[in-house]
């Protein structure tokens, strides 16, 4: 049995976490003792995640700049610990983990797999670059979960393309009902019959919430349901005051039952600025829900457009209301969007094949 050592330096819960806890279930449990690595507090679903699946947990101390490099030689000690054949660092972004993997070749680890889960430019300065090629440099091999990402990545950061094999993320279907819980949804709207439009994403100026709360005064007759917290919670909260939008717009903060969240609704909207490869949009299709997104790479992988939801400009609030109208005023187009997308899980975007990649991929790297 080989051990995997997953790390991540990230602080919050999202698609990327659960994607972590999606692999980490579907390795083999015979072939692969899989280790997680991270800075998240007690209480995070990612903590949870891990402790239901029984694996081993070891708490990544948190610094930057020199004080961080400064824990390179701990973290080096904690990977050699493992005694690991693959360290697979999961990055939010390209300088994500980049401690962590100098550590993983100090502390000798036969193969280094990074996840780039989304694409950001980096500062542009002499710092940022040579900070890029180093932690580049460590990396045997880099998973982009969408081709956008892939592309990006080596034609932004100079990675060659050999290095980089694109594995889309993935959802295990079995977490998602088809029937709703008739209490939840009229919960959500507030007991009132209309159509609820649910939003899933970090409160993050990335995802687009400014825009969703213009296009939801633009649609009055639905409410819109948002999951999620963040930086931005106090400021969408005012926001959506400002707009007379208070009775119409429920903020749920984060929740951990998104699967019964997609199965009370009517929709899911991500009005997203940039993605990696939506997790969120993926999870609404396992839901046999339509999806109405931005068309911005990554999402159009998932998404397409006039097939399994409809896809608008990024940061257009008109168009958005004009799209989730659409989906409101033509039930019969709406589910025949939901019952696509399922389809399209089940044949492209289903957890197992995510997992069977991944560890070929593990396979390769080794020999």
């Amino acid at each position: 049995m080989r051990t995997v050592v997953h790390i991540s330096d990230s602080e919050e819960f999202g698609g990327t976490e659960q994607t972590i806890l999606e692999l980490i279930a579907g390795l083999d449990g015979a072939r692969w003792r899989c280790v997680l690595m991270h800075r998240q507090p007690s209480a995070s679903p990612l903590v949870a995640g891990a402790e239901r699946l029984a694996v081993p947990q070891v708490t990544l101390a948190s610094a930057r700049g020199v004080r961080g490099l400064g824990l390179v030689p701990r973290i080096a000690q904690g990977i050699r610990a493992q005694r690991p054949a693959v360290v697979h660092a999961h990055l939010t972004f390209p300088l994500a983990c980049k401690f962590s993997l100098v550590a993983a070749v100090l502390a000798r680890a036969p193969a280094v797999v990074a996840t780039a889960q989304l694409f950001m430019e980096l500062p542009s300065t002499r710092s940022a670059r040579a900070q890029h090629r180093i932690v580049a440099s460590t990396v045997n091999q880099y998973i982009a979960v969408s081709r956008h990402v892939a592309a990006s990545v080596h034609e932004r950061l100079h990675v060659p393309r050999e290095k980089i094999t694109v594995i889309h993320n993935a959802v295990a279907l079995g977490r998602f009902p088809l029937v709703s819980e008739r209490r939840l949804r009229t919960e959500l709207a507030g007991g009132r019959d209309v159509p609820v439009v649910l939003t899933v994403a970090r409160l993050d100026p990335q995802k687009g919430h400014t825009c969703l709360l213009e296009a939801a005064a633009l649609v009055p007759t639905a409410v819109f349901v948002i999951a999620g917290d963040g930086p931005e919670n106090g400021a969408l909260q005012a926001r959506a005051r400002a707009l007379g939008l208070h009775d119409r717009v429920r903020f749920l903060g984060s929740r951990d039952d998104v699967p019964d969240l997609l199965a009370a609704c009517d929709m899911l909207v991500l009005p997203s600025l940039y993605e990696g490869l939506p997790l969120a949009a993926l999870e609404a299709m396992a839901a046999a829900r339509p999806v109405v997104a931005t068309a911005i790479g990554g999402t159009d992988e998932a998404v397409l457009h006039g097939v399994t939801g409809l896809l608008v400009p990024a940061g257009d609030p008109a168009a958005l209301a004009m799209a989730v109208r659409a989906l409101i005023d033509n039930p019969e187009l709406a589910r025949g969007f939901g019952e696509r997308g399922r389809a399209r899980v089940e044949a492209d975007f289903a957890a197992p094949a995510m997992v069977r990649q991944v560890a070929a991929l593990y396979d390769a790297v080794l020999f």
